[in-house]
């Protein structure tokens, strides 16, 4: 394969210093060792229950979504401990992908994962702070507000 720097060069392309994050998140992580788990989407569930339905913006407040993010993080760490026995055994988050259920024209949905975002940094530091996308839909299953989906490194 040719050289990725010289390719761009060739057909007359430069890039550009790499964007800020808007959100709670990082650019880019850099794995070097150890195994990934990847957990499937996680819905607001509390109790067997959804915390809310219907679209953020119009259904469910920007605040309850937030709240409905944090708990697809704690099911996305259930899910995690179910899969690998031990959480201690959780090196970094790596990834998530933010699904929000929203109107057109809505461009809040950082904020709405920020609740899972904030809550994995303040659980795990450093390390719990993540690559990420936040994409708002149309519709999700069982009309839930939120889903996310979760990439771990773990030893």
């Amino acid at each position: 394969m040719a050289d990725l720097l010289t390719e761009l060069k060739n057909q007359g392309l430069a890039l550009p210093k790499a964007p800020p994050p808007v959100a709670s998140y990082v650019p880019a992580v850099s794995i070097h060792s150890g195994s990934m788990v990847f957990i499937s989407g996680q819905l607001p569930f509390r109790d067997g229950q959804l915390m809310a339905a219907g679209l953020v913006g119009e259904h469910v407040s920007i605040e309850d979504a937030q709240r409905c993010a944090a708990q697809c993080a704690l099911n996305g760490l259930a899910a995690l401990e179910q899969e690998i026995g031990d959480l201690r055994r959780v090196r970094r988050v790596v990834r998530l992908g933010g699904f929000v259920a929203c109107p057109p024209g809505f461009g809040d949905q950082p904020k709405v994962i920020n609740g899972a975002s904030d809550l994995l940094a303040k659980l795990m530091h450093d390390d719990g702070k993540h690559a990420r996308a936040a994409v708002g839909v149309s519709s999700l299953p069982l009309n839930a507000p939120v889903e996310i989906e979760f990439t771990f490194l773990v030893d």
